[in-house]
């Protein structure tokens, strides 16, 4: 029996779930603006996830300039749109079923080239997935595209495979030629999802961080912290935001539980990606279906947005 087959069983789900994380990113590309509030407009994508009948697989992130990944509005955050490169990443279940699916909004007007570098990228690699293709060559195809645009791919962030309520599974996809001859495999769910930078082609993890999801169970002494606890298991295993827990508990509450809760490694966390000599980063991203025929899940057509 193929480890896939539940995929391909519920490729309804996968297909429903791409489609509305296609129309929750382009009504996300048209609320980034100079001077809209980056807490309102996550607010605002993840209201439209829920009003299209999915449920969020993970907080609405949008990182800026040199920021590659992981970067989400604070409980309180003050930040405007100016000038910024924006990646806004996007992902919605239905049944656990996830689209996941990103693009890049260059507000300063100044580095279309770059934005430009991942789009072409990920058109690159979707035209080589059949079954069969090899991690590498998709590798290649992306690193090839983005070197052609004079910048260089990300080589320690991948595109990965997608799971019911599992956000990163295997197989890793790279972002340059690894030479990894694992082949696709007919139902398969993977996101590919490249990056280009003008910096070093390396990110490293900040101390801080406002996502997080759960990792194991243990028992835990405080009363403060269990109710924290009980809060996070409605996420089951997706991330989830402090901006989520403070709408249902008091800040100091949720913020002594979420130290507790990672001292005792019941949850993990997912701090910012900067680029290791903070160049500006660009992201593109689509979900895919391998199957006989490859389908791009969370494609969106201009028109479709109702």
């Amino acid at each position: 029996m193929s480890p896939y087959e539940e995929n391909l069983e519920r490729k309804e789900d996968w297909r429903k779930a791409g489609k509305i994380a296609g129309k929750a990113l382009h009504y996300g590309r048209s609320l980034i603006k100079p001077g809209a509030s980056f807490l309102e407009v996550s607010d605002r994508i993840e209201e439209r996830i829920l009003s299209l009948g999915g449920q969020i697989a993970f907080p609405a992130q949008m990182s800026f300039d040199h920021v590659a990944a992981h970067n989400c509005a604070d409980p309180d955050d003050k930040t405007l749109f100016s000038s910024q490169v924006v990646c806004l990443d996007v992902g919605v279940h239905v049944d656990g079923a996830i689209g996941d699916t990103a693009l890049t909004v260059d507000l300063s007007g100044k580095h279309a080239e770059l934005v430009k570098a991942s789009e072409d990228a990920l058109k690159a690699a979707s035209k080589i997935l059949a079954i069969g293709t090899t991690l590498g060559e998709i590798g290649k195809e992306i690193e090839n595209a983005i070197m052609s645009h004079g910048y260089t791919p990300i080589h320690n962030l991948s595109g990965h495979g997608l799971g019911f309520y599992s956000i990163h599974t295997p197989p890793s996809v790279p972002n340059f030629n690894t030479r990894d001859d694992t082949p696709l495999e007919k139902g398969m769910v993977i996101a590919i999802e490249p990056f280009a930078t003008d910096g070093a082609g390396m990110i490293y993890e900040t101390d801080s961080a406002n996502i997080f999801s759960f990792a194991r169970q243990k028992p835990v002494r405080s009363a403060i912290t269990r109710e924290v606890l009980s809060a996070i298991k409605l996420y089951s295993t997706l991330p989830f935001t402090t901006r989520w827990l403070t709408r249902k508990l008091p800040a100091y509450k949720v913020n002594f539980g979420l130290k507790d809760l990672l001292q005792n490694g019941i949850i993990r966390k997912y701090p910012p990606l900067p680029d290791r000599n903070r160049g500006l980063v660009s992201q593109a991203e689509h979900t895919f279906f391998i199957d006989d025929k490859v389908e791009v899940l969370t494609s969106f057509k201009e028109g479709d947005d109702n």
